[in-house]
């Protein structure tokens, strides 16, 4: 039998060395303050070994517990990203510009509520939201300018779009050919997440099947043109900030995983062809060690399920890579200066839990779009982490904690209790349609809220350890003349464009979303470098494939 000390030459002989002969870490030697020696991993010595190879193994390899890479933060830090977005694209991009300056390594951005559900700024549902909750996009020339004077080639950008992210995405493409960057080069994120848009959040458009749709078209296409972009972000976070526990967090994003994987199978796509391109997003919460926990069972149990159920090969397609944010639903508007606390205490736990980029939440949030300083703080929350606590000093550093490793292995049995009975329904789509999930996070929302109103769940500042509250001196308001400006800029584009060639595409997109098998996204790009806009391209899809009305969930 192998012993954990040979497993872990083979590994260090293996894939360690490919990765170090490609990636030399940060530094030639990790230390503590006190002079003594970090090793870069830490296993149990042979004799206390037990399960250790089939539970946890090493980072870079299946199953993937410790990491999906072999050196973690010590080969670099996890990308810094803050999440922003307001007003116009001319406001947002010297906020983007100001967190570049201040050390971000990565855009992550935030779009209007009329953006997200496919409406220009000129149309009558988007009256009196432009700008409210994000940035304004309704053309290319939006785009161009939200990304002026930023490299898409050195920095990558992730974009919280869900029933439109196949429009944005072409508009980023678009953007980076203008500045001759290939689209083989871009790097980012799309959420591209519509099943928990019905489950959790609410900014859908079309029903679901034409919305697989959308979603198995734009993982064909990367694969194929724009290979290190993540065209899907399955995302927990907004499961979590609905109510759901971490469990459940866990349990129904790989379900919605699960679903998209099976989606594109049935498409004709082979696994190990899409499935590198697959990426999650998770919440933070308070529960520290539940967190870290919850982290490392969600990489084991999505690498079984990629390798047992869907027959995956490559290493790569068995790797739950994932965003984190912190928790916006355990942000307080009252003595708001106690988010900072809480926010360093999520962090560290993604950090711990071997998260590949981050968010931090700004202290104000629960009262408006953050400040400046604000966003500085909590991208300096990050870098103290980064640079000053010395936990990215050795992967995975609280491996082998019994606790840790029973929340570990108990967060995964629950999830996959979930996941079976999710499967027994006939899977996440059905589950949804059935209020299944809905009806799990409502429950286990109210449970908590009962808790907060009984006292039973502390919230320090809200319902122990109150004070007179003070006025908050800054605070961000997006002003009423952004949607008058947004508009005005979209006429003159509408004014300046080829009329004819406009018609044309719209005509053209058309009639390939009335066949089932047409590709969508080498069209969606021509038009959008014709400034057909967000809101006509959606206004075509929305006659072909209909607008999706929920069932009410009691």
């Amino acid at each position: 039998m192998t012993t954990v000390s040979e497993a872990r030459q083979r590994w260090a002989d293996t894939t360690l060395k490919r990765v170090l002969d490609r990636f030399p870490e940060r530094q030639p030697c990790f230390e503590t303050s006190s002079g003594i020696p970090v090793d870069r991993i830490y296993t149990p010595p042979d004799a206390l070994a037990g399960d250790y190879l089939e539970k946890l193994g090493f980072p870079g390899e299946f199953p993937f517990t410790r990491g999906v890479q072999p050196t973690m933060y010590r080969g670099r830090f996890w990308t810094m990203r803050q999440y922003a977005g307001f007003g116009t694209a001319v406001e947002s991009n010297r906020r983007y510009r100001y967190l570049l300056a201040q050390g971000q390594t990565g855009l992550s951005v935030a779009f209007d509520l009329p953006t997200q559900i496919g409406y220009d700024a000129d149309h009558p549902m988007a009256l009196g939201e432009v700008g409210k909750v994000g940035v304004a996009i309704s053309s290319l020339a939006d785009m161009e300018t939200l990304l002026d004077q930023i490299p898409l080639d050195k920095v990558s950008v992730s974009m919280t779009i869900n029933a439109p992210a196949s429009i944005l995405l072409s508009m980023v493409i678009a953007v980076g050919k203008k500045q001759g960057v290939s689209p083989k080069d871009l790097r980012g994120t799309i959420q591209n997440d519509i099943l928990k848009e019905y489950l959790a959040r609410g900014t859908y458009i079309f029903p679901p099947a034409p919305s697989m749709r959308l979603i198995t078209d734009v993982f064909r296409y990367c694969a194929a043109e724009v290979p290190n972009w993540n065209t899907i972000s399955i995302s927990g976070y907004h499961i979590r900030e609905a109510g759901s526990t971490a469990v459940q967090e866990v349990a129904f994003t790989l379900a919605n995983g699960i679903e998209y994987v099976k989606a594109a199978l049935d498409a004709g796509l082979d696994v190990d062809h899409f499935a590198p391109q697959l990426s999650f997003f998770f919440n933070a919460h308070n529960n520290f060690l539940e967190e870290v926990a919850k982290f490392r069972a969600a990489r084991r149990l999505w690498a079984r399920i990629m390798r047992d159920r869907f027959g995956a090969k490559k290493p790569a397609s068995m790797q739950l890579r994932f965003h984190t944010q912190t928790g916006g639903s355990t942000l307080t508007a009252q003595q708001p200066e106690n988010n900072i606390i809480r926010v360093t205490i999520q962090a560290l736990a993604a950090v711990l839990g071997g998260t590949q980029s981050l968010h931090t939440n700004s202290m104000d949030e629960a009262l408006a779009l953050p400040t400046e300083k604000a966003v500085q703080i909590a991208l300096r929350t990050q870098q103290i982490i980064a640079y000053e606590s010395g936990v990215a000093d050795t992967v995975d550093p609280l491996a082998g904690s019994y606790f840790i490793e029973y929340l570990t292995d108990e967060i995964e049995r629950r999830a996959e209790e979930y996941i079976r009975k999710i499967d027994a329904l006939g899977g996440a789509r059905v589950a949804i349609e059935q209020g299944y999930m809905q009806r799990e996070i409502q429950d286990a929302a109210y449970r908590t809220q009962m808790a907060i109103e009984r006292g039973d769940q502390v919230v320090v500042g809200v319902n122990r350890f109150t004070t007179e509250e003070e006025e908050v001196a800054e605070i961000l308001r997006v002003d009423e003349s952004v949607q008058r400006e947004q508009i005005e800029r979209l006429q003159q584009v509408k004014a300046n464009r080829d009329h004819a060639k406009v018609a044309e595409m719209l005509e053209r997109i058309r009639r390939a979303a009335q066949d089932p098998a047409a590709p969508l996204m080498p069209l969606f790009i021509e038009a959008v470098e014709h400034y057909v806009t967000l809101g006509e391209i959606c206004g075509v899809l929305r006659q072909v494939f209909g607008e999706y009305r929920p069932e009410v969930w009691l």
